[in-house]
């Protein structure tokens, strides 16, 4: 779709996720397209929760109201918020009163699970209004999302077989289990995801799972994630620290990455940048790394700019890794776990290398000879740099989703 095109079209696009701050990386991608498409002429109207980290939107009054699934009272509460979980009465209201006066042509949702639901999938459908779905991560094959059992890749719902999050309690917490478990069957019985009119998956890792167990080939494409190139400019400075940053959970693999540190030379310095559920855990048994704490903004960006290089040691089925794009915007070599789209991200041997997937005394042999030769390294980060703009800038991702919003109108 030409600039021309899209401009003479007027068209509207709804863009939907649960968090309307910035927050991960699905995050990072909803308000980079928000903006992307605004500058191509689209009008935008998001769509999302009440919350007070929120940045400013000029449709907050169409937002849900702000839920915390992790505090309610009493046993009326709990079944009040059970139902809301899977079926959110409040966005469906409101997603139809913002469709009547909106009147958007595209609906493109990204994470809208649990605060919004997908129950405001049909009643989209119903109204006209075409329905683009991105995927973060396999929440359509595992109602965890995380495809983990107990810190191990787990693949047992295989999209159907949801009553094995209770059977299996991979939550450890048998209400959890069942939450999910209801939810997963409620909308395959709804057939909610059957009004979906494209699926985009940020890597082939991802689309080759999901059609594995539910989406048939013809509603997915691959769209990778995009970063604005602009806004990183390598300095070519190396401060001579190890960088991590992102957040301190299990599935992230921070404490495989801790254990291989500690294996090494320890003049060789670590910094942890982020917070977490097992922040305070780390810090109590690591003493050796240097934990940063949360940061964002200029001082994320000055930490990442300065490391030597950056390792991301996910234990999970990572998608398309903002963190890994963002170091090699910056020209930044990068270590990674070989799963998922990691592999699709990081070329081995050129932009970074690759490692088996919690394996310590691995990765710890991959940090030091990263470390031990400047030169390589270097020369990766050049080559990360020339890669994220081949395949990864945002004009690039921004391009490709107006193309596909075409697509899905012709349909």
């Amino acid at each position: 779709m030409n600039d021309t095109a899209t401009n003479k079209a007027n068209m509207k696009i709804v863009l939907a996720n649960k968090f309307f701050f910035h927050g991960g990386g699905s995050e990072s991608v909803f308000f980079q397209e928000i903006e992307y498409l605004r500058q191509k002429g689209f009008d935008v109207v998001e769509f999302s929760m009440h919350d007070p980290r929120n940045v400013h939107s000029d449709f907050a009054h169409y937002f849900v109201s702000n839920v915390d699934y992790n505090s309610y009272s009493g046993l009326l509460g709990g079944l009040k918020t059970a139902v809301s979980f899977v079926h959110s009465r409040e966005a469906v209201r409101k997603i139809t009163d913002l469709v009547e006066k909106e009147r958007p042509h595209i609906a493109h949702l990204h994470n809208i699970y649990h605060q919004i639901t997908p129950a405001i999938i049909p009643v989209l459908k119903k109204m006209g209004v075409k329905v683009i779905v991105t995927l973060h991560d396999g929440k359509l094959v595992c109602p965890a999302y995380l495809m983990l059992n107990r810190g191990r890749i787990c693949e047992m719902c295989q999209g159907r077989h949801f009553y094995k999050a209770l059977w299996s309690n991979c939550q450890e917490s048998l209400f959890r289990g069942f939450m999910l478990a209801v939810e997963g069957y409620w909308h395959k019985w709804r057939r909610s995801y059957e009004g979906v009119d494209l699926f985009i998956t940020p890597s082939r890792f991802l689309a080759n799972f999901v059609k594995k167990y539910r989406i048939p080939p013809g509603k997915i494409a691959v769209l990778p994630n995009g970063i604005d190139v602009d806004r990183f400019i390598p300095i070519n400075a190396d401060g001579g620290y190890i960088l991590y940053f992102g957040r301190l959970s299990r599935e992230k693999g921070v404490e495989t990455l801790l254990k291989a540190h500690a294996l090494l030379e320890p003049e060789i310095p670590l910094k942890i940048v982020g917070t977490g559920p097992i922040e305070g855990e780390l810090r109590s048994r690591y003493s050796g790394p240097e934990f940063v704490g949360y940061k964002t903004g200029g001082e994320l960006m000055t930490l990442i700019r300065n490391a030597s290089f950056v390792v991301v040691p996910s234990e999970w089925y990572e998608n398309c890794s903002m963190a890994i794009l963002e170091a090699m915007a910056y020209g930044k070599a990068v270590i990674g776990s070989e799963i998922g789209g990691i592999p699709e991200q990081i070329e081995d041997g050129v932009t970074g290398l690759l490692f088996e997937m919690g394996k310590i005394a691995q990765l710890a042999s991959k940090i030091s000879y990263l470390w031990n030769h400047p030169g390589i390294r270097e020369k990766m980060g050049k080559a990360s740099r020339d890669r994220v703009n081949k395949y990864y800038s945002l004009e690039q991702h921004g391009r490709g989703l107006m193309d596909l919003y075409e697509i899905v109108l012709k349909r």
